[in-house]
């Protein structure tokens, strides 16, 4: 860590947030850093303003406000977390004022146009632009924008273990009808010809899925499944692919974006960009119980080390602080080269 970023530290008291709902898992870990987090919300649901979704347990720590009384709020520092908060709603429901707060951009995908010719949407060295991976980073075109990357970081029930007692692998895929080859319906439906496979998540009851299961539940769910399969082509690091790491699940998945970086052949699941090697290695698993809680032991060690929620706080601090001290030094640097 450079020992500017270390020298910054976490912000002196918890700050006042406005941010968007753009993703209820990675809002909720986002709110164990303690900050005010407020949602802005509207009468008719829209994407984005959703607020305190009963899918999860908030801490108090996240409040709703309706969207037309943002701009009367006293904030210390907006977090977009997509194209539409950037492009629209900021001048929708912010003042003039709030829009010279410090800003933080959370980029949450890999770029959708282009994968490595796509410029990203903010040029402004004025903003932090946050990655949760280096493979997002790698991959978008961030022109004038300081970046950083925070690793994801998961927390499960305690008392959540493994057993794998189904001989079966799970698959946890939200919206796989319409999002299809970018996130593998085809190729789950090619693997569950071959192999045992449940499919779980939003609107998964169109392919043959058993529908959504409560994010909350979602841990005990999965934890009786043999292995853990991500058919995911092009996405960031899908927080269901951690949460079942943090439970001791093995993982079988494509070699491509940041799962490449995680999962290691052999030792924590399988990883490869071949689908009849994969079903061989998901054969395997279902025959050999005894390996597959072997390789699930090394995947929550990994989890534990890289995507622990301590860290991830730490990081959020670091970030937090940053943008904050961001604004008023790029703006110098502008004026003085003017």
């Amino acid at each position: 860590m450079p020992p500017e970023r270390a020298a910054l530290g976490r912000p002196e008291r918890p700050l006042r947030i406005l941010t968007w709902h753009v993703h209820g898992a990675y809002l909720y870990y986002l709110a164990q850093c303690g900050h005010e987090l407020i949602l802005p919300t509207r009468q008719v649901q829209a994407d984005g303003y959703l607020g305190r979704t009963p899918s999860y347990d908030w801490p108090d720590n996240v409040r709703e406000v309706p969207a037309e009384q943002v701009r009367n709020l006293d904030l210390d520092l907006v977090l977009f977390q997509h194209q539409r908060n950037w492009l629209d709603d900021q001048f929708a429901i912010l003042s003039a004022r709030q829009r010279r707060l410090p800003r933080v951009y959370l980029e949450h995908d890999p770029p959708r146009q282009h994968p490595t010719d796509t410029r990203h949407p903010v040029d402004d060295p004025e903003v932090l632009l946050v990655h949760c991976t280096h493979f997002n980073e790698l991959m978008w075109d961030a022109g004038r924008t300081p970046t950083r990357v925070i690793d994801h970081g998961v927390v499960i029930p305690p008392a959540v273990r493994y057993s794998g007692e189904l001989e079966r692998g799970l698959v946890v895929v939200n919206g796989m009808p319409w999002r299809g080859r970018r996130l593998g319906a085809d190729l789950f439906a090619r693997a569950r010809e071959r192999v045992a496979l449940d499919l779980v998540g939003m609107q998964s009851e169109q392919v043959g899925g058993l529908g959504e299961v409560p994010p909350r539940d979602l841990p005990a769910f999965a934890a009786r499944y043999r292995f853990f399969f991500h058919p995911v082509r092009w996405t960031s690091l899908g927080l269901a692919v951690l949460e079942a790491m943090a439970i001791g699940m093995p993982i079988v998945g494509l070699a491509s974006t940041e799962l490449a970086t995680v999962i290691e052949n052999g030792v924590s699941g399988y990883i490869s960009t071949d689908l009849d090697e994969l079903v061989d290695r998901m054969d395997l698993l279902l025959s050999d119980p005894a390996h597959a809680r072997r390789l699930g032991d090394n995947a929550r060690e990994v989890a534990q080390a890289r995507f622990g929620i301590g860290r991830f706080v730490r990081d959020w601090n670091l970030a937090f602080a940053e943008a904050i001290t961001l604004a008023p030094r790029a703006r110098s640097v502008l004026e003085a080269a003017s």
